[in-house]
C-alpha cells in the first residue's frame, strides 16, 4: 500500500475528529476544560391578580428569539390552572385559563437562560411597513422632519440615531413636539420612533426586555428601539442613543402589547425577578443537546452507568499511552520488554503512584529473575516454567502487601493492581534477553520499559487530557491518524545518531 492512501486516510481521520469535535463544543457547548461551569440566570414573573365571577384567561408575553441567549428551561406553575403556550407577533405567550376562581390568585413563569453567542435575531426579513394614517397637519409635520433627518444622515444606523435625538429633544423640536404627549415615557418615544420610521420606509419595532444583574432581586422591564436595514436587526437605546444591545440585556417580548393582561379578573400586577447561577456546562450541553434535537448525548458516553463511566475513563487513554511508546520506540529508539507492557504497568502507577509503583515494580522483577534462574536449572518446559513463574509472583506480591501492611506503608497495599500476567512475562522475557546478549542488555530495556512507563503514566494522568478524552472520544481518531503517519517511519532514531557520530565528519570532508 502506498504512502498516498495511508496520507488520504490519516487526513480523512482527522478531519472527522475534528469536525466531530467541533460540532460538540461550539453548537452544543460540551465543556472543553474539566469543572467548567456555565452562567445562567433564574428569571421569574408572576401575576397575581383578583378573578371575577366568570371564566378566567391570564396572558404574559414570554422570552422567545432573544440574540445572545438560549433558554434553557422553563416551568408554568399554577393551581387549578390550564396552560397553553404558542407563537404571537410580540413572540411567544403563556396563557392561563380556569373556568371559575375565588380569591387572589398568583401563577409563575420561571425560566433559565444562558449566554449563547452564536444566537442571533435569525427571524426573516421584514416587508416595509405601510405608511402611518395621519392627519393632514401631522403627515406634514412628518414628511418635513424624515426630510431634515435624512439631510443628515447618511445611512439607516445614523438616520434612526438622529430621529432618537430629534425625538428626545421634546418641546424643543417643531416637529416632534406635535406627535409627544404630555407627560410622555421612555416606551411612548420608542412607539412613536417606530412611527416616524414606518414614515421613512424603514421597519421598526419596540423590544422590551430586562437586564440581568449578578445580584438577585427585582428587575424593571425596559424598551429598546430594533431598526432593520436591509440585512440585519440594529439596537438603539432610546435615551443614550447608544447602538447595540447593552451587557446582560435579555429581550422578553416585542411589540406595543403590555408585559401581561388578564381578561375575567381585574387588579392585575405583574413582577419581574432575576437571579445569577452557576451551573455545570456538560449539564448545560446535554440540557442545550435535548432542546435542539439532537441525538449526541443519547449516543455519548455519559450515556452509560456512572461505574461503567468510570472504566471507560481509564481505558479511553490506554491509546494515548500506546502512542507514546509508539514516539519512544520508533522516533527516540528506547527499548522496552514487549509493546503494551508499559502501559498497563503505567496503569497500575495510577493506585500506587510513580515513585512507589517503580521501587515496587523493581522488587518484584529482581526478585522474581532470580527465581527464573534457579528455574532454568531445572530444567522444565516452557508453559510450566511460566505458570512457576507466575505462582512466585503472585506470592511475591502477597508478601510484599502483607510486609508493607505492618510497616503501616499503604501504597504497598496497591500491588494487586498491578498485571501479574505482564510481569511473568517481563521476567521472562529478561532472563532470555541477560542469556542471550548480556546482563547489559537486560537492564537496559528494563530500565527503557520503566521510563516509558513513567512517561505513559504522567501523561495519561493529566486531568485535562482525561477529561478531553472521555468527552470527545473522538479525538482518538487523531491518535490512530497520527499512529498510522508513523507507521510509515523508516528513518533513524534519536538514540541511533551516536552510533553515526563519527561518520558524519568523515562524510563531511
Amino acid at each position: 500500500m502506498n504512502n498516498r492512501h495511508i496520507y488520504l486516510l490519516a487526513a480523512f481521520l482527522t478531519a472527522l475528529s475534528l469536525g466531530l469535535f467541533a460540532y460538540k463544543s461550539r453548537i452544543l457547548g460540551f465543556p472543553v476544560q474539566p469543572q467548567e461551569e456555565t452562567q445562567i440566570w433564574n428569571i421569574e414573573a408572576a401575576l397575581r391578580f383578583d378573578p371575577g365571577p366568570a371564566a378566567v384567561k391570564a396572558t404574559l408575553r414570554i422570552p422567545g428569539l432573544t440574540p445572545g441567549y438560549s433558554l434553557l428551561d422553563e416551568y408554568f406553575i399554577s393551581r387549578g390552572f390550564g396552560i397553553t403556550t404558542r407563537n404571537a407577533p410580540a413572540g411567544r405567550e403563556a396563557q392561563w385559563a380556569v373556568r371559575q376562581a375565588t380569591g387572589p390568585q398568583t401563577v409563575y413563569y420561571r425560566a433559565v437562560v444562558y449566554r449563547d453567542d452564536t444566537r442571533l435575531a435569525e427571524d426573516t426579513t421584514p416587508p416595509f411597513p405601510s405608511p402611518p394614517e395621519l392627519d393632514e397637519p401631522s403627515r406634514v409635520a412628518l414628511e418635513g422632519l424624515i426630510a431634515e433627518v435624512r439631510r443628515q444622515s447618511a445611512d439607516v444606523a445614523s438616520f434612526t440615531t438622529e430621529l432618537l435625538r430629534r425625538i428626545n429633544q421634546g418641546e424643543r423640536d417643531p416637529y416632534a413636539s406635535l406627535f409627544l404627549k404630555r407627560g410622555h415615557t421612555v416606551a411612548d418615544r420608542v412607539h412613536l420612533a417606530t412611527i416616524f420610521l414606518a414614515g421613512a420606509q424603514v421597519p421598526a419595532r419596540v423590544a422590551h426586555g430586562i437586564t440581568l444583574q449578578s445580584t438577585p432581586g427585582p428587575v424593571q422591564p425596559e424598551s429598546m428601539l430594533e431598526v432593520h436595514d436591509g440585512v440585519q436587526w440594529l439596537y438603539f437605546n432610546p435615551q443614550t442613543l447608544q447602538q447595540g444591545l447593552p451587557e446582560n440585556f435579555l429581550i422578553w417580548w416585542r411589540g406595543d402589547e403590555p408585559l401581561a393582561e388578564v381578561e375575567g379578573g381585574f387588579d392585575l400586577d405583574v413582577t419581574l425577578a432575576a437571579q445569577e447561577n452557576l451551573l455545570p456546562s456538560m449539564v448545560v450541553a446535554e440540557r442545550r443537546a435535548e432542546r435542539s434535537g439532537s441525538h449526541a448525548v443519547d449516543f455519548s458516553l455519559f450515556a452509560l452507568p456512572i461505574a461503567t463511566q468510570a472504566v471507560f475513563s481509564v481505558l479511553l487513554m490506554v491509546p494515548i499511552g500506546a502512542l507514546m511508546i509508539v514516539l519512544l520506540r520508533n522516533f527516540v529508539g528506547v527499548k522496552t520488554f514487549g509493546t503494551f507492557m508499559p502501559v498497563l504497568v503505567a496503569l497500575a502507577f495510577r493506585e500506587t503512584r510513580l515513585v512507589w509503583g517503580i521501587l515496587l515494580f523493581a522488587i518484584i522483577v529482581s526478585l522474581g529473575l532470580l527465581i527464573r534462574f534457579y528455574l532454568e536449572k531445572l530444567r522444565l518446559l516452557l508453559v510450566p516454567r511460566l505458570t512457576c513463574v507466575l505462582t512466585v509472583v503472585v506470592l511475591l506480591m502477597a508478601a510484599i502487601s502483607i510486609v508493607s501492611q505492618k510497616l503501616g506503608l499503604q501504597p504497598g497495599l496497591s500491588l494487586a493492581l498491578f498485571p501479574m500476567v505482564i510481569i511473568a512475562m517481563t521476567i521472562e522475557r529478561m532472563s532470555i534477553v541477560w542469556e542471550e546478549r548480556g546482563a547489559s542488555e537486560a537492564i537496559q530495556e528494563g530500565v527503557g520499559s520503566l521510563s516509558v512507563a513513567a512517561v505513559a503514566y504522567l501523561v495519561m494522568g493529566m486531568l485535562w487530557l482525561e477529561h478531553l478524552v472521555f468527552v470527545f472520544p473522538e479525538l482518538l481518531l487523531l491518535v490512530l491518524a497520527a499512529t498510522l503517519l508513523a507507521g510509515r517511519y523508516t528513518g533513524y532514531r534519536l538514540l541511533e545518531l551516536r552510533r553515526f557520530k563519527g561518520v558524519l565528519p568523515n562524510e563531511a570532508t
